[in-house]
């Protein structure tokens, strides 16, 4: 209901073959620029407060420009920049200038879609990040879905070896860490060739054509914590894309004799690439898969692969519902809500009518449809077994139990485009209001239950504000709000814009239970316990938070939800009804990273961070509550 911020996508291109063959064969040398604006657009779910784009034309000849990039910020982002290189190329081109030697027009490509799960942002928080050197082979062009966990350990690291870094922002401190290793490796194999007897041009193309990516990432990637999908580019033609060794952060690839594709998502290469789901291909987690100047492709394992813990957010709503296996792992979450469901409304299917919150919720729609029908099923065919038929009334007993349909009706409707997470206190409250407008003449008065799906249930608002203010105005009997995900009880660390322990209404809702229980003490106990590990190292640290929700149920904070998010103006009784943990991993098998509902964290920089904000909350700390 509210939606949720992502960190990020990326989209990633190397031609492997010279640019005359597109030309000839495409009919033009943009064939890489065009293929790149589709991962993009198809990817615009991921990002929509910026993106940028970069080329390597590795065929320069010096004097001339070989690293091209452009950055924007807002929701339109994409068409102002592929706008905007249009009227670069065309303006080349009256001018006289030949084709291969067009802005953008090059052998490598990256793009990037941005959501700030930081708070910082502009243009200089904008993906690709740049490193400028003379040397081709020391020029390192940046980005990535990521968040680290544990920035103050790499900026000191960064510190500790001598540099003298701007900002403390994730991004930088990991590009002049790259940027440092791919240094030591050009000096490194510097030397090799010049004991060789090598200078000039020939000792260039010799490093240029033998950089290390294995030893290159495997330094600067052991201080990192946290999930990513890291993509680089240097100026010499080399290209990586490393993910991090839980596989939080999802990376998928295709390759084929005339090029190399790699994106966030597994869908967005099929439809561009028109190609069938068996060619793409996953990397592993703490793997890189390096495309070298030469075309050569290689696997590298950079980091030993832990337990695998694949964000399972990403498959209940981020990702495209158009993959094969997040559509049927969706519906899945829908399908197991049903017994749930049913005994909400006391099986009383004919008095129901059941929907949904659009637009992410549909596919898990259809799922809970699935699950409620194959009851009714079942319950028709129980009344035609203990149908007498010796009766004169057979067959329209008959008939009318043939007759029964599950109501379904799309009763909610998207009615304006508001993000009601970009505004703060009131602001937010006032917009949350206008979000959804409800579909009249549906519900028989007092009579109907109203069975209203959505994904996630985060901080409440637009439940509180809009949702069940609006659906109470059809008077139904009952309102039953279902959530296809758990209990969002945790921060995020990893790239969703989760990170505030004030912002979750379950968490909200047991503080209240402990305080109206006369368990004050718990929320005292806990803080100390963080408090006392506060400066431990983070592998030392355990998630005390968790103690928090110890004393409840499910049920109790559900029924604690309703007290807190139902005004006395909404007249219809109220259930909120979550999906289990088992529930989640038996419909998602796939991507069993749950530490958002679990407070199982996969890395320990997430129990650092939990626990400093569970410190921050009790401290009210205004800025970082």
């Amino acid at each position: 209901m509210e939606p949720l911020k992502h960190e990020c996508g990326i989209a990633m291109i190397r031609l492997r073959k010279p640019l005359k063959y597109y030309k000839e064969k495409y009919g033009t040398y943009l064939y890489g620029l065009n293929k790149l604006y589709l991962l993009m657009e198809k990817q615009h779910n991921r990002g929509q407060e910026g993106a940028g784009i970069g080329c390597v034309y590795t065929h320069a000849k010096p004097g001339e420009e070989y690293i091209f990039r452009d950055r924007e910020v807002g929701s339109s982002a994409i068409s102002t920049i592929f706008q905007r290189v249009k009227e670069q190329i065309h303006e080349s081109l009256v001018k006289g200038v030949p084709s291969l030697d067009l802005p953008f027009v090059g052998e490598l490509y990256m793009g990037h879609l941005r959501y700030s799960t930081t708070g910082r942002s502009g243009i200089g928080f904008v993906h690709p990040f740049l490193r400028r050197n003379n040397w081709k082979s020391r020029n390192l062009m940046l980005c990535g879905n990521f968040n680290m966990t544990n920035v103050d350990e790499i900026f000191d690291d960064i510190v500790s070896r001598g540099q003298h870094p701007r900002v403390k922002s994730d991004t930088i401190l990991l590009l002049e860490q790259l940027g440092e290793s791919l240094d030591n490796e050009n000096q490194r194999l510097h030397r090799i060739y010049r004991e060789q007897g090598l200078t000039g041009n020939e000792l260039t193309d010799a490093m240029e054509s033998n950089l290390d990516f294995k030893r290159i990432l495997e330094r600067p990637s052991s201080t990192w914590d946290g999930g990513y999908a890291m993509c680089g580019i240097t100026g010499s033609g080399d290209m990586f894309v490393m993910r991090d060794p839980h596989g939080i952060r999802p990376a998928f690839y295709y390759i084929d004799d005339e090029i190399f594709v790699a994106a966030s998502e597994r869908p967005v290469l099929q439809t561009v690439m028109n190609v069938s789901v068996d060619s793409i291909k996953e990397l592993t987690p703490g793997s890189a898969i390096i495309v070298k100047k030469s075309n050569e492709i290689i696997t590298e394992q950079i980091l030993p692969q832990l337990d695998y813990r694949h964000c399972s957010f990403e498959r209940i709503y981020f990702s495209r519902g158009s993959d094969r296996d997040i559509y049927n792992e969706r519906k899945a979450l829908g399908r197991t809500l049903a017994p749930q469901i049913l005994k909400s409304i006391n099986y009383d299917v004919d008095n129901t009518i059941l929907s949904f919150i659009p637009n992410t919720a549909e596919v898990a729609y259809l799922g809970m449809i699935e699950g409620i029908e194959q009851y009714a099923r079942d319950n028709q065919y129980e009344l035609i077994k203990a149908l007498d038929t010796q009766s004169p009334d057979y067959d329209v007993q008959l008939k009318s139990i043939l007759a029964k349909r599950l109501r379904t009706e799309k009763i909610t409707i998207k009615d304006i485009k508001l993000r009601t997470f970009i505004t703060e206190g009131n602001q937010r409250n006032d917009l949350a209001a206008h979000v959804y407008d409800v579909t009249y003449g549906q519900v028989k008065n007092d009579v109907d239950n109203l069975v209203v799906i959505d994904d996630s249930i985060v901080r409440g608002t637009t439940l509180k504000q809009s949702i069940l203010r609006i659906l109470d105005r059809l008077h139904p009997r009952k309102i039953v709000i279902v959530s296809s995900s758990p209990q969002i009880r945790y921060p995020d660390y990893y790239g969703i814009d989760m990170s505030r322990m004030s912002e979750f209404c379950a968490f909200k809702a047991a503080i209240q239970l402990l305080k109206d229980s006369g368990r004050q003490c718990i929320i005292d106990e806990v803080y100390a316990k963080c408090k006392a590990q506060e400066n431990l190292p983070k592998e030392e640290i355990k998630n005390y938070v968790t103690e928090i929700y110890a004393p409840f149920t499910d049920e109790d904070i559900s029924r604690q939800l309703v007290v807190m998010l139902k005004d006395d103006d909404v007249k219809a009784d109220v259930e909120i009804i979550f999906q289990t943990l088992d529930g989640l991993h038996k419909s998602i098998p796939s991507s069993p990273g749950d530490w958002y509902f679990s407070g199982d964290y996969p890395t320990p920089g997430g129990n650092k961070m939990v626990n400093q904000a569970f410190i921050n909350w009790y401290e009210g700390n205004p800025l970082k509550r």
